[in-house]
């Protein structure tokens, strides 16, 4: 019986040791000094070599604002459905400022 050999897929570059990305950085001409850099300046430098381009953040500062705007008006919703008894409300009110607060903190 014949073995298939699969095809070897790289690690995002992300996800690669300092020590792996300067292994892979060797491998490349273009780029000196590996031993001298971090992780950050690995894969910076990798990614440029390549012409990879960085990933542009998702959100801006305006979105955060938006985002903290709902959260306000949710808190406002959350104590009138905690004035008025209605917990289930408000307990969903809550999950959501949470969900919120985690899309803030991502873009920060």
């Amino acid at each position: 019986m014949g073995k298939k050999k699969k095809e070897v897929k790289e690690k995002p570059l992300e996800k690669m040791t300092a020590k792996e990305l300067r292994e892979v950085g060797k491998q490349i001409p273009e780029i000196k000094g590996v031993f001298g850099m971090n992780k950050p300046e690995l894969i910076s430098v990798i990614k440029k070599a390549r012409g990879i381009e960085k990933d542009p953040k998702k959100t801006s500062s305006s979105s955060v604002r938006e985002i903290k705007k709902k959260i306000k008006e949710f808190r406002l919703k959350r104590m009138a459905a905690l004035e008025s008894s209605d917990n289930k409300m408000a307990e969903i009110y809550g999950r959501r400022i949470t969900r919120l607060k985690k899309k803030t903190r991502k873009a920060a």
